[in-house]
């Protein structure tokens, strides 16, 4: 059922195998064991061992010529460097303080299993497997939960870690599982608690890179309470939208729907994914503020693109310092109405090129734009099968599609024609890019051409 990751640098049956022989017990538990269970290839695993010390532990691994890092080991935890495997001992842990780092973790390779379990967050993450015996333990009944598709609990433990109401929020997503009742009230009680922004996004990460239905997670949140602290998200709530074209409802559900349409259509790249994702969940953030009743009797939200920069900018910044992410998804909310505007204009290459310079790749935003059009009833019109095709097309025949365009014209060109180094540089160049996102060249020689007549011109 789960196979060990072994290979000549990790021979980790064998590891199993001595742990064994010198009267401990080495098994696989958490993630890796309900992903088996799942019917999924584990791609990372976790060994914890009972019966042996911190100390034998490594003398073992020591013996074994198996390569560890250093961190953790004070209380029993050894990173193994040439596969994906951590090897621990069995943890106490003490709160003393706020957040989710502030614990006294003591190692214990003679702590009964089911109290080790109770530590752990869900139940279906506190399944125990020795690959030796091929015998389980489940003392939560996680395989139970498995089957009935339920996130529950293992312990009261369980608040004493705030960031374990993103976890679920990702996991309900990545397994479209249902919470469990008292799971929920518990996480009702919790708050944040000086979350570091760095853990509170590798949660968020998860639900866009592996969340297979993104609204189980999200409406989690606001049954929770949680979205509270996403206001920006939490404004969504109750935005009414115009029912001829949003018969789904208000913009969270448009939101959601556009999320769920978003993960179907991932790509192999997960950084994309988490821009696209960002700029998907992010790209109605301007409604809030625009939406109103309209002479016509319709409700629109006019502007509500640009209106979105800001609030994506302060929800991003209070969870990353990615400079890519923080400069890279605000452009794609800006931007995400234009595709169709440039289709209905008939616009020509030089506004194709200049979407291009905004957004740095148009196929992010053409993905972008095609899960906003399936959270709603906008994929069902002509406009949007048109639209994409033709800013597909334009794209690929300018090569543009994932690359936003580069200047032909640089400094060693003016340096070619005898000008020094100078402030006169920038306007020039500055004028060359825009002819030729124009179209008046499209290679060196054309470009160089350019400047001299520019240059000539000014003389």
């Amino acid at each position: 059922m789960l196979s060990f990751p072994d290979s000549p640098a990790v021979p980790l049956r064998r590891f199993f195998e001595t742990v064994r022989s010198r009267g401990g017990r080495a098994l696989f538990v958490g993630g890796c064991v309900r992903d088996a269970l799942r019917g999924e290839t584990p791609k990372d695993f976790d060994v914890e061992v009972y019966g042996l010390s911190a100390r034998e532990i490594e003398a073992l691994l020591r013996g074994l010529k198996i390569r560890f890092g250093a961190a953790g080991r004070s209380f029993g935890v050894f990173k193994i460097h040439d596969a994906p495997v951590d090897v621990a001992l069995p943890r106490r842990e003490s709160k003393c303080g706020l957040g989710h780092t502030a614990f006294v973790v003591e190692g214990d390779p003679f702590m009964p299993l089911k109290e080790a379990a109770a530590r752990r967050d869900f139940t279906v993450n506190a399944i125990y497997l020795d690959p030796l015996s091929g015998e389980i333990e489940d003392p939560f009944d996680g395989r139970g939960d498995l089957a009935r598709g339920v996130l529950r609990h293992t312990s009261p433990a369980f608040s004493e870690d705030p960031l374990r109401v993103l976890r679920a929020m990702q996991f309900l997503a990545r397994f479209r599982f249902d919470v469990a009742p008292e799971t929920l009230e518990l996480c009702k009680k919790i708050e944040p608690e000086g979350l570091s922004r760095e853990r509170v996004f590798e949660e968020w990460k998860k639900l866009l890179v592996k969340g297979e239905e993104p609204s189980r997670g999200l409406n989690f949140l606001r049954a929770c309470g949680w979205v509270k602290y996403f206001p920006e998200l939490a404004a969504l709530v109750g935005v009414e939208q115009d029912p001829l074209w949003h018969p789904e409802g208000d913009v969270w559900n448009h939101t959601l729907r556009a999320m769920d349409a978003f993960a179907r259509e991932r790509v192999a790249d997960d950084f994309e994914n988490v821009v696209v994702g960002f700029a998907v969940l992010c790209h109605d953030f301007g409604k809030p503020a625009t939406t109103a009743l309209g002479a016509d009797g319709r409700i629109h939200s006019y502007g509500h693109e640009g209106a979105g920069v800001e609030p994506t900018k302060k929800f991003l910044a209070r969870m990353t310092e990615q400079r890519e992410i923080l400069a890279d998804v605000p452009v794609l909310v800006e931007a995400h109405m234009r595709p169709r505007a440039l289709f209905l204009a008939r616009s020509g290459d030089a506004a194709v090129r200049r979407l291009a310079k905004a957004v740095g790749r148009i196929d992010r935003l053409l993905r972008v734009c095609k899960a906003d059009a399936l959270g709603s009833r906008f994929h069902e019109s002509d406009d949007f099968r048109q639209t994409e095709t033709w800013l597909t097309a334009r794209a690929e025949a300018l090569r543009l599609k994932d690359s936003a365009p580069r200047p032909i014209v640089l400094g060693r060109h003016l340096i070619a024609l005898g000008r020094k180094p100078g402030a006169d540089f920038e306007p020039i160049l500055s004028r060359c890019f825009e002819a030729q996102l124009d179209g008046a060249f499209t290679d060196e020689a054309g470009g160089v051409a350019f400047l001299k007549n520019l240059l000539g011109a000014e003389a």
